[in-house]
């Protein structure tokens, strides 16, 4: 039973490491990172960024595998998601960059002129399809 359990924690270990070097790998590859550093002009901090990367790393681990929460209340809970959606936003366009899917959308659709209204309306129907999932109650439905 003990070699069991032993054996469960190590793979759930070791898939864990292999997954989160991955998705950090991913994260340094399409260089969201080193982009905001130089858009942010905040080069002198790069050492607080790696430091802020790996302790959200961790801490997204202990609350995925713990059920932790912390008393932050509304605004705080507001603050957190609105930097995650920039996270991710930034993530997203990042990768559709690397990937030049905005010049081929922006070709095929024949768009030769106002191309940053056209990204501006995917941004305000992303933000409002995530304000409609987590506000309306009974949106989601927990089984």
């Amino acid at each position: 039973m003990f070699w069991g359990y032993l054996f469960n924690v190590l793979a759930g270990l070791a898939g864990g490491i292999v997954i989160s070097g991955g998705v950090f790998a991913f994260i340094a590859i399409i260089g969201i990172i080193p982009r905001l550093i130089d858009k942010t002009k905040t080069v002198k901090f790069i050492l607080l960024y790696e430091t802020v990367i790996m302790l959200g790393g961790i801490l997204g681990t202990f609350t995925m595998v713990w059920d932790l929460s912390f008393p932050i209340g509304k605004i705080g809970s507001a603050i957190i998601g609105f930097s995650f959606g920039i996270f991710v936003g930034c993530l997203a366009v990042s990768l559709a960059e690397i990937l030049d899917v905005i010049p081929i959308i922006a070709r095929r659709l024949f768009i030769k002129k106002g191309i940053q209204f056209f990204l501006l309306s995917v941004a305000i129907g992303k933000m409002i399809g995530s304000l409609i999932y987590w506000i309306i109650p009974g949106f989601v439905q927990y089984k």
